[in-house]
């Protein structure tokens, strides 16, 4: 099985190009391979490009953990790399069919860099979801081990739990997001983010990623985060969110509809071995 391998500010993924009627690759494949020590090594498997009926490619995208992700900023830019280096789009506009809805991907700077129309960002508990009553999920309390914390929820197709805090760092990420990503507020788990707004155009955060783990950057989070803090009157439009692995630019339009742009680097190229498969 042939594969690619990208890195989208540290957040590295598979790219497996299906071949002609070949299925999904099954739970433990995709732990397998994306194992750090047994296996190639990711934070997930994109496969793709797919047929769609709306747009003119469908993605699916994998966690290390084997569940399916509805959305990810980083694997979309990947995914759209992908895609330019196989010589199947230009620079001209495309559009992506995924779980978390449809995309529009343009390329830059040869590949290096890459735009994503993430679609719009929601603050309302039955679209992420969280339990409770219909509502906007804004600055609630969440007390884990004796520990309150204030937090907002936003769906970018995806979940995610935005923590307020005044320092974000890997210890608090470790500790907590595992507790976060399955608190039963969340009924389909969630990412979690520990944001630090810095000013009116930048924010920091480290990243709990669902089904991943921590996570060096996330696209998808970080137009999560950049949505809450944009959301909460404590950024502009336009925000430059931090991440251990760099920086991504998020931009946001009427009715919160976001638009991110970020690097992406090739790794490598390869075939899988039946060895792993089996």
């Amino acid at each position: 099985m042939r594969y690619l391998k990208y890195h989208a500010l540290g957040n590295d993924y598979i790219v497996l190009p299906p071949a002609l009627d070949e299925a999904p690759p099954a739970v433990e494949t995709v732990r397998r391979i994306c194992h750090r020590h047994y296996g190639v090594g990711s934070d997930g498997i994109l496969y793709g490009p797919l047929t769609s009926a709306s747009c003119d490619f469908a993605l699916r995208i994998f966690n290390p953990d084997g569940s399916e992700a509805e959305k990810s900023g980083n694997g979309l830019r990947i995914f759209a790399r992908s895609l330019y280096d196989a010589g199947l789009v230009s620079a001209a506009p495309f559009s992506v069919e995924t779980r978390g809805g449809r995309v529009t991907c343009q390329i830059l700077q040869s590949g290096r860099v890459v735009t994503v129309q993430m679609g719009e960002v929601s603050f309302h508990s039955g679209r992420i979801p969280v339990a409770g009553p219909p509502r906007e999920v804004l600055n609630e309390d969440l007390l884990l081990e004796g520990k309150s914390f204030k937090f907002c929820a936003a769906t970018v197709g995806n979940p995610h739990c935005v923590v307020l805090v005044p320092d974000p760092s890997p210890a608090i990420t470790l500790h907590y997001g595992p507790l976060i990503e399955h608190d039963p507020r969340f009924p389909n788990r969630t990412n979690v983010q520990f944001m630090q707004v810095l000013d009116r155009r930048n924010i920091r955060i480290e990243i709990w990623e669902r089904g991943a783990g921590y996570t060096l950057a996330s696209g998808s989070s970080s137009t999560a985060a950049a949505a809450v803090a944009h959301r909460l009157g404590k950024c502009d439009a336009d925000i430059t969110v931090h991440m251990p692995g760099g920086a991504l630019n998020i931009q946001f339009a009427d009715g919160f509809h976001a638009t991110m742009t970020g690097p992406v680097v090739k790794i490598c190229e390869g075939v899988l071995d039946n060895e792993l498969l089996v």
